[in-house]
């Protein structure tokens, strides 16, 4: 079965539009072309990420010298809220990448707890979704009952 795999990898699939994802019917759930668009858009928010990421490095190295302490704290006040910004997407960028490996393991598109399937809309709407809408709901009761 990994020798499959290893030819699915080699030639990728044509990626379908999202239109004709949606299209498809429940039998096709998680088939190569819908692999294939997911993996698609996980490897570009990937790269978004990534490429804010460097221009933050780049803006952050700017050296302005600025006399008035008004404008100081404005500048310094904007570099913590992009700094705040780019841990989120620090943390994200590994959901990303773990979403990735799924998608590689064949594991993508199935909650973890239930073993049942995510569904299109809420994996288009959350493409880092691991658990089913259900699951979800059941962890944040939890969490909101029991506290973290």
């Amino acid at each position: 079965m990994t020798s499959s795999k290893t030819v699915k990898q080699d030639k990728p699939a044509e990626v379908i539009s999202e239109a004709a994802l949606l299209k498809m019917s429940d039998k096709d759930y998680m088939n190569e072309a819908q692999l294939a668009f997911f993996r698609q858009r996980l490897h570009e928010m990937e790269r978004e990420i990534l490429q804010n990421a460097h221009e933050t490095t780049e803006h952050l190295q700017e050296t302005v010298i600025v006399p008035d302490p008004a404008d100081r704290a404005t500048i310094e006040e904007e570099h913590a809220l992009e700094l705040r910004t780019r841990d989120r997407e620090r943390k994200l960028l590994k959901k990303v990448q773990q979403s990735i490996a799924r998608v590689d393991s064949g594991d993508y598109g199935y909650c973890e707890e239930t073993g049942e399937p995510i569904g299109l809309q809420r994996l288009l709407a959350r493409p880092t979704a691991t658990l089913s809408l259900e699951a979800q709901q059941r962890r944040e009761l939890k969490q909101k009952m029991y506290g973290d």
